[in-house]
């Protein structure tokens, strides 16, 4: 039973990444599905979130209108689009589940994390 991130990598300022999150040995469609990030020194941030029943979405102030978040449920995958990405979006990037999420902060999510999949954002 994991999940495993992928897509991250070293990017252009204004370039753009997608990332993977994908589940094995459980299905996702009934978890809420968080993407977090972590940059050295800060603590770990809700960057965006999608709920399991109607698909309702969360995007952190900083992310609007540049990240999408997605769920295909057929692959029990769950994406995170980055576009126009910037310097201070640089980290790592976990996706994580849980079954009672109500907020997109990462002290709510228990049930699975991902290992994590570092971005870098520098030219």
């Amino acid at each position: 039973v994991q999940l495993v991130e992928s897509g991250g990598g070293l990017v252009q300022p204004g370039g753009s990444l997608r990332l993977s999150c994908a589940a094995s040995g459980f299905s996702l469609d009934y978890y809420h599905i968080g993407w977090f990030r972590q940059a050295p020194g800060k603590e770990r941030e809700g960057v965006s979130c999608i709920s399991e029943s109607d698909g309702g979405t969360y995007y952190a102030d900083s992310v609007k209108g540049r990240f999408t978040i997605s769920r295909d449920n057929a692959k029990n995958t769950v994406y995170l689009q980055l576009n126009s990405l910037k310097p201070e979006d640089t980290g790592v990037y976990y996706c994580a589940a849980d079954y009672i999420a109500t907020t997109c902060t990462s002290h709510e999510y228990e049930d699975y994390w991902g290992q994590g999949t570092q971005v870098t954002v520098s030219s």
